[in-house]
């Protein structure tokens, strides 16, 4: 079973970088999930799915896999783009755009 170390984004709902720093261990699903027809909901015999291990930094993910003896991918993270602007660029001439007001 193959264990994905990677950083995870911010998500939609964040203006901060709060859940980014670390650095999480998750295990790739071994087998896809089931319908429960009856229930309606979702089914796994994939316990392993449910282990998600955080670390504060990717060499100490790397040697807790080492140590245990577990095959691992690292995920690159994506630098974030970040645009400098000001609260004066919504109402400067020639924006891109049209006026709503």
């Amino acid at each position: 079973m193959v264990a994905r170390i990677y950083r995870p984004s911010k998500t939609a709902m964040q203006s901060g970088f709060g859940n980014t720093r670390q650095w999480r261990l998750e295990y790739e699903p071994e087998c896809p999930k089931t319908f429960e027809h009856v229930m309606g909901y979702c089914s796994s015999s994939d316990m392993k799915s449910q282990i998600k291990l955080k670390f504060d930094s990717l060499e100490d993910a790397i040697a807790y896999c080492q140590r245990e003896g577990i095959a691992h991918k690292i995920i690159d993270e994506h630098p974030r783009k970040h645009r400098q602007r000001t609260y004066a660029d919504n109402f400067r001439y020639g924006r891109i755009g049209t006026w709503t007001h």
